[in-house]
């Protein structure tokens, strides 16, 4: 007899790697996931991650029909802020049966490594349903099953300031420089999704001013729509 799924939280950036990791594990149906988990800056109200106005992602966790469960941090939040914050609410939802949380990380080894290590410390486990598939195919299945997204922040180091701003489709896709990871994995870009098969309606949002920031990152603001 197979077993109950195990509940577990999501850590939601509000991005295709988390949308698409969402995707899978209601596929799989092995978790079910209670929570969307996303990290806001306080003073700027928007998500710490993509710099996503905050409406818009409770506008996504609303249309998927998930409790979104938002942790505070400081504009300028250290490390040791970051890790008490998160131990502080995991442990909170330990106390409520969730067992595992779910990360949309592909290959970056440092990354699950220290996601891993702060799970285990208060007993949970970190599921990963994109570890290890080859980006190309993980970009192309993000658009083929119907996802919609747009390029919200552009490391302009690795990639043109001219992709923020731009839809996440199969055109820019075929037009990213050698070298660049069609998912963006080594932080080449960001992006916000709005629509897609696991939501009931679109995020609807218009694009405002486009900006660089810390001379190197360019930040297309999306404004939320009605």
């Amino acid at each position: 007899m197979k077993r109950p799924p195990e509940k577990a939280i999501l850590s939601w950036s509000g991005g295709k790697d988390s949308a698409l990791a969402l995707y899978e594990i209601l596929q799989a149906g092995d978790y079910v996931i209670t929570v969307l988990l996303t990290t806001m800056t306080e003073a700027y109200d928007r998500s710490s991650m993509h710099g996503i106005r905050r409406p818009l992602i409770e506008q996504q966790a609303e249309s998927l029909g998930i409790f979104l469960e938002e942790v505070l941090l400081s504009p300028v939040s250290s490390n040791e802020e970051y890790d008490t914050k998160m131990r502080e609410m995991l442990e909170s939802y330990k106390a409520k049966g969730v067992s595992a949380v779910v990360f949309g990380d592909i290959f970056l080894e440092d990354v699950r490594k220290y996601r891993e290590e702060r799970l285990a410390s208060v007993g949970m486990k970190g599921i990963f349903p994109l570890w290890g598939r080859e980006t190309t195919e993980l970009a192309r299945t993000f658009t083929q099953v119907g996802f919609k997204a747009v390029i919200t922040c552009v490391d302009t180091e690795q990639l043109d300031r001219s992709y923020a701003g731009r839809a996440f489709d199969d055109e820019m896709l075929a037009s990213l420089p050698t070298g660049v990871d069609p998912c963006g994995e080594n932080g080449e870009f960001h992006s916000f999704v709005y629509d897609g098969p696991i939501f009931k309606r679109a995020i609807p949002h218009t694009t405002g001013e486009v900006v660089l920031r810390d001379d190197r990152f360019m930040f297309a603001d999306l404004i939320p729509g009605k």
